[in-house]
């Protein structure tokens, strides 16, 4: 993984001073509340429904043990004893102290990590597959791509005031893991057809209140071209993008307004001027770069253990099942470690939780970690060896729970619960969902799905690319949750539909229950996924088992 440089380094530690002083000042009274806002912001401090929110950045997803170990001793210090993971592969302190937050930036500093641009109308923290670098499906590693972008965006002066806040997505794998065409640049690596890598650049997409697929403006840009055709995006949106109204401000609305042929062409026009600009630096800093992410030594050794123990024992075999990937090397495999245990706020990693993922990945992972768009933590590069140790370890963490990629594996924002922007509990709903399913017992038999949770329009748990998603709404004072169906955040990515009215708060748990039962009804035998049987019956199976009195209205 990448390491600072002398420049990083001065860098992160004058931006911790600077903010320093900003926040004495405030304290001091020098500063109002109004004019503190966007020095804060510009530092990834939110004023949340009940305190002060740091959001840090975890480049493209990336930890090692002692960065992990760091924000364990963060959430110990100056918080409550937990961080929340976000979709966004950041991690999130929800209850730090104004006066605490200097402190909290020079700890972050003293292990390479900060929290700039982590809020604001600027690129945010680039994102990738958190299966870069060891999935067995994947073209080229994508993160020296996100390292490159993320030096380029980090105080571009052109860049720090754009229309709106800019989010871009970076996968290596046709599978797309990251959610590419659900942010304003989605990069895609494809080969052309002599076989030479390059990305696909998709643009406009993005969810909130007008949720839209991106579209894609270049079917093959060169490896070579990256950082000039982004600038170039970046250009013409930061030119055409609106800033009379912040709910059409985003890039979507832009291409959606100026149309894809018409933004296309700018963008190539735009393009053109400042590639001869670039010169051959950027390439010469993306070979040095590239050298940061050799794979680690793979171990050379009998898996024979393991196969043994999978037979052998149920528990283990359905937590193998469920949380392990193909690795690109067949002795190894990814570990997925589920932050979703049946009644637990999903994200959500205690200080001891977060040592013992350090030490394993110190111990067994090649001091590698990753942080998921899905709120879970992974180990890249474990030999399957170890892996009944490993399990054994997590169990008595409480991190063993065999449901990743099933129905209580739920994305969900913090919600009313912490956020001032919230207009419905999400958290609450999510563990209850996931504590009636494991009542149950029928979450293997259901197989993949994917529920996500809003507590707002804004979207922050990718309600509309769940394959059942929830979005909480105030109607009159009172909750009520919407569902929409058949959402896919992956390469065949669409936006669920509306299923109909929404749902009190005591009414929602019990709705989605209905859904599932349909869904086991109908489908064409256990192999059928909810998103296959969704695309081949359509909304009206169920519809009707939702609004059941709708469908005895309609019979009389």
């Amino acid at each position: 993984m990448y390491s600072y440089s002398e420049f990083d380094e001065a860098f992160v530690r004058s931006r911790v001073a600077q903010f320093s002083q900003q926040v004495e000042r405030r304290l001091e009274g020098a500063l109002t509340e109004e004019e503190f806002r966007p020095l804060r912001l510009m530092n990834g401090l939110y004023l949340q429904l009940h305190a002060y929110m740091l959001r840090v950045a975890i480049p493209y997803g990336t930890l090692n043990p002692r960065q992990m170990r760091q924000l364990a001793m963060i959430a110990e210090t100056w918080d409550k004893g937990y961080g929340h993971f976000t979709t966004r592969q950041n991690i999130q302190f929800n209850w730090p102290k104004l006066p605490d937050v200097p402190a909290i930036l020079s700890a972050l500093a003293d292990v390479e990590m900060h929290a700039i641009q982590t809020s604001g109308n600027c690129v945010r923290n680039v994102t990738s597959d958190h299966f870069a670098g060891a999935a067995a499906d994947e073209l080229e590693d994508p993160r020296p791509y996100a390292e490159l972008l993320r030096q380029w965006s980090t105080d571009h002066p052109e860049f720090q005031f754009l229309p709106r806040k800019f989010k871009i997505a970076i996968t290596g794998s046709p599978n797309d893991r990251a959610v590419t065409r659900a942010h304003d640049i989605g990069l895609r690596m494809v080969k052309n057809d002599k076989g030479v890598t390059g990305f696909e650049v998709l643009v406009g997409g993005g969810l909130g209140r007008t949720p839209m697929v991106g579209m894609v403006v270049r079917e093959f840009l060169p490896i070579e071209d990256l950082l000039p055709y982004v600038e170039a995006v970046l250009s013409v949106y930061n030119t055409l993008g609106r800033r009379d109204n912040k709910y059409k401000a985003r890039i979507k609305i832009t291409l959606h307004e100026t149309g894809k042929d018409e933004i296309t062409r700018l963008i190539e026009a735009r393009f053109a001027e400042l590639r001869p600009l670039f010169g051959g630096h950027d390439q010469a800093l993306l070979a040095d770069i590239r050298a940061a992410f050799a794979p680690p030594a793979f171990r050379n050794a009998p898996v024979d253990a393991y196969d043994a123990f999978y037979k052998a024992d149920p528990v283990f075999r359905a937590w193998a099942d469920t949380n392990l990937a193909e690795h690109r090397n067949a002795q190894y495999a990814i570990v997925t470690v589920s932050m979703k245990a049946h009644g637990k706020t999903p994200g959500d990693a205690t200080g001891e939780q977060m040592r013992v993922l350090a030490d394993l990945a110190e111990q067994f992972g090649h001091d590698e970690l990753r942080i998921s768009h899905e709120q879970n933590v992974i180990l890249p590069h474990v030999h399957k060896s170890d892996l009944p140790k490993i399990h054994a370890i997590l169990s008595q963490h409480g991190l063993a729970t065999a449901n990743v990629g099933l129905i209580s594996d739920i994305i969900a924002c913090p919600g009313m619960d912490y956020c001032a922007l919230a207009t419905a509990r999400a958290i609450p709903v999510a563990e209850q969902i996931a504590l009636r399913f494991d009542e149950l017992k029928l979450e293997h038999e259901i197989g993949p799905l994917k529920i996500k949770i809003s507590g707002c329009i804004n979207a922050c748990g990718h309600h509309h690319v769940g394959h059942i998603g929830i979005l909480g709404l105030d109607r009159a004072g009172v909750e009520n949750y919407q569902i929409t169906l058949g959402g896919d955040g992956t390469e065949t990515a669409v936006i669920g539909e509306r299923a109909g009215p929404g749902f009190a708060y005591d009414e929602i748990v019990p709705a989605i229950e209905r859904i599932v039962q349909a869904y086991l009804e109908h489908r064409d035998g256990p192999a059928e996924t909810f998103l296959q049987a969704y695309r081949r019956l359509g909304l009206a199976p169920f519809k009707a088992a939702l609004y059941p009195a709708e469908g005895a209205k309609d019979a009389a």
